[in-house]
């Protein structure tokens, strides 16, 4: 062994002696990751329902909804901001990953300079002007011992997987919106009719018992409550219409074309079919969930860079190196005995920093406690709303039976009366008042087709919205 490496091992004893006091006990984390079990999942059924599809929204099978999804897709900002903050994580990743690699550096300086004549420089350069030159190259490399840059870029790489996780979670979310006030311009549509059909009827109405007033067979007052329903249909429409407008106006900036018209137009309600979804919840969820995988991702950055904080107690051992030429005069600078170089290790340990070391390891600490529990929230809120889209599908499903029950005992009321009323048995008015009933029940039924349109589009993108991890996520 060298003299010179006998002082290098000798150096890196003492230092690393030295990194053996660094102090940063006391320093944990206190908050910890909610397992699947811990939020009532059940494990994962041996014949789990299919997943969501990337593109469920096209199960609908309606035309109109595929190309206004494809567009709010194409144009919306929020994508595109998403976007930009992937790109931003993939820049940080890069420069945590050119840190863990050797640098080299080129070097040239040219200096015309005027040599004191009262300093330490002797003659002939005293109290003379020389120009003076360097060029070389330069190199260095951080020998990673204890894993700081390597911490450093595994903290960078699960920054850039949530980012690209909360693109996907931005990108199923607005899906969803486009879906859900699609089908609320569809269900307005539709009860829009009817509200016209119940316009239609209630001036059948007057018309009728101004006929039985001239004939003294109704009273003014009966007149009276006929012409007063005409304003409350008028007011329906009125309504929807605003409904409508705001509807459309919604969908507009959705697919980033706000204050202008829709060049489309809803399907029938009728036209729409239902889309087949998983009816129970398992460990699977939380794999499905893209802000469940993003919160996950930054526990995982945030835990990296506790390893990184942490690393720094140690120390930094740098592999420097140089080699180029060097000289008094311009015109020696690359001649013959001008070469210049040099190699050799650079060791440094912080021993008093006035706790910064510390209080970087304990900030890094507090972020990553922060970031578990924005996970357990995450993972709470994901459970909480699958199981509510869940409960309301089961719901509506129940409240559809029994509304068809009532529209079809509706149903056959009136045509009972149609018949009474061929039969002379029943005079016009009181068919239409038969009339009046299957209406509200067709205004029901709407109201019940687009909530449960609507709780499908919220139950896929509780589901996960058909997102699929780049990724294995991590344990």
């Amino acid at each position: 062994m060298t003299k010179n490496n006998k002082h290098l091992l000798a150096a890196t004893l003492l230092l690393g002696s030295l990194a053996g006091c660094a102090d940063f006990s006391g320093i944990t984390a206190q908050s910890t990751l909610r397992s699947a079990t811990d939020v009532g999942l059940a494990s994962a059924a041996t014949n789990p329902a299919p997943a969501v599809d990337a593109q469920w929204w096209r199960a609908f099978g309606d035309d109109t909804l595929d190309q206004l999804v494809a567009q709010a897709l194409q144009a919306n900002p929020s994508l595109k901001l998403a976007q930009t903050r992937i790109a931003a994580a993939q820049a940080a990743s890069q420069l945590s990953d050119a840190a863990r690699q050797p640098q080299l550096n080129a070097q040239l300086n040219l200096t015309q300079q005027l040599y004191t004549a009262n300093g330490a420089i002797p003659a002939p350069l005293a109290g003379t002007v020389r120009g003076s030159g360097t060029a070389q190259l330069a190199g260095s490399w951080e020998l990673d011992f204890f894993g700081k840059n390597r911490a450093a870029l595994q903290a960078a790489l699960g920054n850039e997987r949530a980012a690209q996780a909360d693109a996907q979670a931005a990108r199923v979310l607005l899906a969803a919106q486009v879906a859900q006030s699609y089908f609320a311009w569809v269900g307005l549509t539709e009860q829009r009719h009817v509200a016209n059909r119940t316009l239609a009827q209630r001036e059948q109405t007057l018309q009728l018992v101004q006929d039985r007033v001239k004939a003294g067979l109704d009273t003014p007052l009966d007149l009276r409550q006929a012409q007063g329903a005409l304003p409350d249909a008028r007011l329906q429409l009125e309504t929807l219409d605003e409904q409508i407008t705001l509807t459309r106006n919604a969908l507009a900036a959705l697919i980033g074309t706000p204050n202008q018209p829709l060049a489309l137009a809803p399907k029938a309600l009728s036209a729409i079919k239902p889309i087949a979804l998983g009816h129970q919840l398992d460990t699977n969820l939380l794999g499905q969930r893209a802000d469940v995988a993003a919160a996950r991702w930054r526990v995982q950055a945030a835990e990296k860079s506790v390893d990184s904080a942490r690393a720094q107690f140690y120390p930094n051992i740098n592999l420097t190196a140089f080699a180029g030429f060097s000289s008094i005069g311009f015109d020696k600078l690359f001649k013959s005995g001008s070469e210049q170089w040099g190699v050799g290790p650079a060791l440094s340990l912080p021993l008093f920093d006035s706790g910064r070391l510390r209080a970087n390891l304990g900030g890094k600490t507090a972020d990553r406690d922060a970031a578990v529990e924005s996970y357990n929230s995450a993972v709470i809120n994901a459970v909480h709303d699958a199981a509510d889209q869940l409960a309301s599908r089961q719901a509506i499903t129940r409240q559809q039976a029994e509304q068809a029950q009532t529209a079809q005992a509706a149903q056959d009321a009136y045509a009972a009366a149609q018949q009474r009323f061929r039969s002379g048995l029943l005079n016009a008015q009181q068919v239409l008042s038969a009339e009046t009933a299957v209406l509200a029940q067709r205004r029901q039924a709407t109201e019940l087709a687009t909530r449960s349109l609507q709780n499908q589009v919220a139950l896929a993108r509780a589901l996960g919205g058909g997102f699929s991890p780049s990724a294995d996520l991590p344990n």
